[in-house]
């Protein structure tokens, strides 16, 4: 798992990945601001008018509850775009990987598993509809963890497993739907499903670095397609001499 999570550090930065490398870091930047201004403004309403409102919508024994949630919002409204970009990023990339998925995917297996059939083309039908559920979930997971990243500090830690959890198994599944149907791909996902959480710990802890976790998409998933080689069967320690020789891989 080290070894994939290094092969995959190291190809990002290669040149035939650069041209993936700042189109990806672009529709990124584009996509996390529009969301950040967004949810900072919502933020900002609720703050200001959100809370009677709710009041009026509730009845006057709920005035506490509101009134700490209030207080909540306002703090989250004044972090702005930056709390926006701390915690949509891996929202932002689940979404991003979905269109590059076989930009990424096509170099590593033409780098480092040439002997081998190559995957198939996701049709962009099924890779970002499987982007955009992913990217929904984490904002959910995201909003239900926020109160505890406020009040008790285990919430980072709570943000951390779910996004070990949530992009670990959104970047293997675009990594096996090449190979596999949808159902089959979620079929081995939950099959390897301890396997798959430990290297998503990899991804979590890149997307959790600034401005690094720009490249995640691309990061997550070359990793994952080395995850889903070694665990469909291949054998990489024979591969890398067919580079070499020519000598086709049995």
């Amino acid at each position: 798992m080290l070894d994939a999570a290094v092969k995959a550090l190291t190809q990002i930065l290669s040149p035939p990945m650069r041209s993936i490398l700042w189109r990806s870091i672009g529709l990124a930047l584009v996509l996390i601001t529009v969301l950040a201004v967004g949810l900072q403004r919502l933020l900002a309403w609720f703050a200001t008018n959100g809370e009677a409102w709710l009041e009026a919508a509730l009845g006057p024994g709920f005035h506490t509850s509101i009134n700490v949630l209030a207080w909540i919002v306002s703090i989250a409204a004044g972090l702005g775009i930056v709390l926006g970009g701390i915690f949509l990023m891996p929202a932002i990339t689940a979404l991003v990987a979905s269109v590059f998925v076989d930009e990424v995917a096509e170099h590593v297996e033409r780098e480092y598993y040439p002997a081998e059939q190559p995957g198939v083309a996701l049709p962009l039908g099924v890779a970002i509809p499987d982007g955009i559920r992913t990217a929904l979930l984490t904002l959910l997971v995201y909003v239900i963890a926020l109160p505890f990243v406020l009040f008790l500090g285990a919430g980072f830690l709570i943000f951390f497993i779910a996004t070990a959890w949530l992009l670990g198994r959104e970047y293997f599944q675009l990594a096996a739907m090449r190979f596999r149907p949808p159902a089959e791909a979620r079929a081995m996902r939950k099959h390897h499903a301890a396997t798959v959480f430990t290297a998503g710990l990899f991804i979590a802890a890149f997307v959790s670095i600034p401005i690094v976790n720009l490249a995640t998409p691309l990061f997550g998933m070359a990793f994952m397609v080395h995850m889903h080689k070694r665990l469909s069967g291949s054998r990489p320690e024979l591969i890398e001499p067919a580079r070499k020789t020519g000598v086709p891989v049995a």
